[in-house]
């Protein structure tokens, strides 16, 4: 199931104004003495959201909350909640860029964020982390990164196998099916691939028909065929 952004964040907001939610903090504040000082999650969240600050600090508060959500009690899940809010600004520009990169539609894009940020703290090595949050928000881009390479290597291993089965009966077919996943994974470079990988074109003789100089084709071909290795690498 796929969710808008801020329809993920507002659910988290109204998840903290519940009374189990409330009690759940407050069994959080009793338990370490990192969170003890806050008398609501409105004053924990702009503590951590605020520019200034100890980074030391903020640092210990996520430690104590990624350590209550991996619990096995019912403040676990009050303390997810709090460090995926706690986390939401780095998360966001995570969303933003993965967005850039064409990793899939907006809200799946954003559904993709929340289990994997959820799934990172639960499954955070705590004794061989040091800054929390630099460390949630790197394995969740990447790990959504790697998942979309294996995708997009599936689906260009399965279109070569269509195409060499629609080819002999419909013209075109094969170009069709490769530029189309090829854009996935190269991006405006799936012509140039095409032209010299596949239709044996010289990298020379491509570079005219698109307006690049020689050696600017050269290194867009070479950019292009090693994403394409991390791609297959991922893959298998």
């Amino acid at each position: 199931m796929s969710f808008e952004w801020h329809e993920i964040h507002d659910s988290l907001v109204m998840t903290t104004n519940t009374l189990s939610f409330q009690k759940s903090f407050e069994t959080l504040r009793h338990r370490d003495p990192a969170l003890g000082r806050f008398t609501d999650p409105a004053a924990l969240l702009d503590m951590l959201h605020a520019r200034a600050g100890c980074a030391e600090r903020k640092n210990r508060i996520l430690w104590a909350l990624v350590a209550a959500a991996q619990g096995d009690d019912l403040t676990s899940d009050g303390a997810v909640t709090l460090a995926l809010l706690a986390l939401w600004p780095g998360l966001d520009a995570v969303r933003r860029r993965l967005s850039w990169r064409k990793s899939g539609r907006p809200d799946e894009v954003s559904s993709e964020v929340l289990a994997r940020a959820t799934e990172t703290l639960r499954g955070l090595d705590l004794d061989r982390v040091s800054r929390i949050a630099a460390t949630v928000l790197r394995n969740v881009e990447r790990d959504a990164l790697r998942a979309h390479c294996r995708e997009a290597a599936r689906a260009l291993v399965a279109a070569n196998v269509e195409a060499e089965e629609l080819a002999a009966s419909t013209p075109g077919a094969a170009a069709i099916f490769l530029r189309r996943d090829l854009g996935r994974l190269v991006g405006r470079d799936a012509d140039l691939v095409l032209r010299v990988a596949v239709e044996g074109f010289t990298q020379r003789e491509v570079a005219g028909t698109l307006g690049l100089s020689e050696a600017a084709a050269r290194k867009r071909y070479q950019r292009a065929t090693r994403r394409l290795r991390e791609a297959f690498d991922e893959f298998v």
